[in-house]
C-alpha cells in the first residue's frame, strides 16, 4: 500500500485526485502502479486502477490478471469494479472508503451483484488514515 501511496502523492502534486494503485503479480512482483490522470489523459476512464490494469495486462501479454493482487488507495468506484472483476483480480485492498463514489462496499456493491462473474476477495481500510488525509487536505486545498 505504501507504493499505491506514493502514486497518490504524485496524483497530487499534479493536480489530480490523489489516488494511487498498485498491482502485484502471482510472485508478488509489481506489474504496474498508477495514480488519477483523467485530467492529464483528458478522460475521464483514467483512474489509477484502470492504468494499473491495462499496463499489469500489457506487461503479463493478458486480458485475465489472475493470481495478481491490486492495492489501491480509494474505494474504487463502480466503473473500476467492473474492471476489476473482468480482469478477474485475486485480491482487492483499499484503503479509504468512499461512501459516496464507491462501488465495492458502498453504492452499488459490484461485487455482490448477481450479474457479477467474478469476485475479489476484498480487504478495506489498510492504509486508511493516511489515504483520507492525502484526499482531504487535497480537497480542502482546492476550496481554500
Amino acid at each position: 500500500m505504501q507504493r499505491a501511496l506514493q502514486e497518490a502523492r504524485a496524483a497530487a502534486a499534479r493536480g489530480e485526485v490523489p489516488v494511487g494503485a498498485v498491482i502485484l503479480g502471482p510472485e508478488g512482483e509489481v506489474l504496474a502502479a498508477a495514480g488519477n490522470r483523467t485530467l492529464e489523459d483528458k478522460d475521464p476512464t483514467a483512474h489509477a486502477e484502470i492504468l494499473a490494469i491495462r499496463a499489469a495486462a500489457r506487461a503479463l501479454s493478458s486480458e485475465r490478471l489472475t493470481g495478481c493482487d491490486l492495492y489501491v488507495t480509494l474505494e474504487p468506484c463502480a466503473m473500476c469494479a467492473g474492471a476489476i472483476s473482468f480482469a478477474r483480480i485475486r485480491r482487492l485492498y483499499y484503503g479509504a472508503e468512499d461512501p459516496k463514489g464507491g462501488g465495492v462496499d458502498h453504492g452499488p456493491r459490484f461485487f455482490t451483484q448477481a450479474t457479477c462473474h467474478h469476485r475479489p476477495d476484498v480487504y478495506g481500510g489498510i492504509g486508511e488514515r493516511e489515504a483520507a488525509e492525502l484526499l482531504k487536505a487535497f480537497f480542502a486545498d482546492k476550496r481554500g
